[in-house]
């Protein structure tokens, strides 16, 4: 598709120059993405894949730098993030009414959060959703209860962090003592004069089976798919106000749309709710039709 383009401008070539090079390609009109994603759909014209994929480059550099605390290099983690965006163009559909933007986000935040896992330790983290979401929300969590001291955290706080994040106590004590721990990249030299790193030197017994990374890419398509096609059975009022509160780094205020509509802020907190639980609604009979819940 348009992987070769992005190659040649990699953000491991020098970020700065990476993120100057991306402003210079323009922005899509609403009119003109459908155009360019409808020849892609119909007639996999990689011109049109690869203006869609540069338009949205600097969305992915934005979502990139929310992730900075991990240790990982910028450059890379914005590449895994290009890799998202290439797979929400080949999968998007113009006809469901939404934009590009609002699809792809999800995939691009996928790709990194993905990387991040793969990368970020030497002991093996947890992979289902509430482990997933322990790891990238644990951070905030202590600071919404102020728990910023180093060290484990206490009983009580504990317990407070896994009844928000829906998880057990010992995940809680386990993440946050490997979080403290500090792992080095495994990107690092082995010593500064030396060109190897030190996953060079690691053997991988654990490698998962190339039908289970099959599996899994295919699950995560049909996770997409059910939520694009969920979000258009929603009104515009109610796809951007739950776009604008729950899909953005970060989220835009009630005041701000209460304003923009006209309405109050109650009003907007209203909509949103409704909004999310007809995605929820909407996704679950879509799932039970495929037969991939259990009733």
């Amino acid at each position: 598709m348009a992987a070769n383009a992005l190659a040649v401008m990699s953000p491991e070539g020098g970020l700065s120059r990476y993120l100057t090079e991306i402003r210079k390609f323009p922005m899509l009109a609403k009119d003109e993405e459908f155009m360019l994603a409808k020849r892609w759909q119909e007639h996999q014209d990689p011109e049109a894949a690869h203006r869609l994929v540069t338009s949205h480059l600097r969305l992915v550099a934005k979502i990139a730098m929310g992730y900075r605390g991990y240790g990982l290099p910028i450059g890379e983690v914005i590449s895994e993030g290009n890799v998202g965006l290439m797979q929400a163009v080949k999968k998007f559909d113009p006809d469901k009414g939404f934009r590009l933007a609002t699809y792809a986000m999800w995939w691009i935040r996928a790709s990194i959060q993905e990387y991040i896992l793969r990368s970020w330790s030497l002991v093996k983290m947890g992979t289902t959703a509430a482990q997933k979401k322990l790891f990238f929300n644990l951070r905030k969590a202590k600071s919404e209860i102020s728990a910023l001291e180093e060290g484990d955290l206490r009983p009580e706080q504990v317990r407070q962090i896994a009844t928000k994040l829906g998880v057990l106590d010992e995940e809680v004590i386990s993440m946050n003592r490997r979080l403290a721990g500090g792992d080095a990249s495994l990107n690092s030299p082995l010593r500064a004069d030396s060109e190897s790193e030190w996953q060079d030197w690691l053997v991988d017994e654990d490698t998962p089976s190339q039908e289970s990374v099959v599996a899994e890419a295919e699950e995560r398509g049909i996770r997409m798919e059910l939520l694009q096609e969920a979000m258009a059975e929603l009104t515009d009022r109610e796809r951007h106000i739950l776009t604008e509160r729950r899909l953005k780094d970060e989220p835009t205020t009630l005041e701000e749309l209460a304003s923009q509509y006209g309405v109050s802020r109650e009003r907007v907190r209203q909509i949103e709710v409704r909004a999310f639980e007809k995605l929820q609604k909407s996704m679950r009979a879509a799932a039970e039709e495929r037969n991939l819940v259990e009733a």
